[in-house]
């Protein structure tokens, strides 16, 4: 049986649809749009090396469009005080007292937190708002700074 370069141009892009798969890259899918665009012209008749400069061309420009788009976009905050990955970020607590390093127990959600200060004044007791959660300790600050 022969295969037409068209078929070999859709095998190659979904080879790269199924790499994306495992490796989680989606660099890869942009490339195998580079591939369709490569199976499409050869559909059209075109020789191989206009194939292959379409798929070249499709391939690195959706790449590269991609990358420039992505590097411009804002990056999220850290894990650590992220609020889209730990809900407790924002929530209050209530200090009853100090430790002279800056720590405190505190109970908090039915359970005791280690809790570290973080700001620019002397821990005072009071309400304080979760900026961070490191491990099992919580750090804060007080609330409206």
């Amino acid at each position: 049986m022969d295969w037409s370069a068209a078929t070999w141009w859709w095998l190659a892009a979904g080879a790269l649809v199924a790499a994306e798969l495992f490796a989680g890259s989606f660099y890869m899918l942009m490339l195998a749009l580079g591939c369709a665009a490569g199976a499409l012209t050869a559909h059209l008749g075109t020789g191989y090396s206009t194939q292959v400069f379409t798929a070249a061309l499709v391939g690195a420009g959706t790449t590269a469009v991609w990358h420039f788009r992505r590097a411009r976009s804002p990056r999220s905050a850290p894990v650590e005080s992220n609020r889209d990955a730990n809900l407790d970020i924002g929530q209050t607590l209530q200090v009853p007292a100090w430790h002279g390093d800056g720590t405190a127990r505190v109970s908090y959600r039915g359970s005791a937190w280690n809790v570290q200060y973080r700001g620019d004044a002397a821990p005072a007791p009071g309400e304080h708002v979760i900026v961070a959660v490191q491990g099992t300790r919580l750090v804060v600050s007080p609330v409206g700074r």
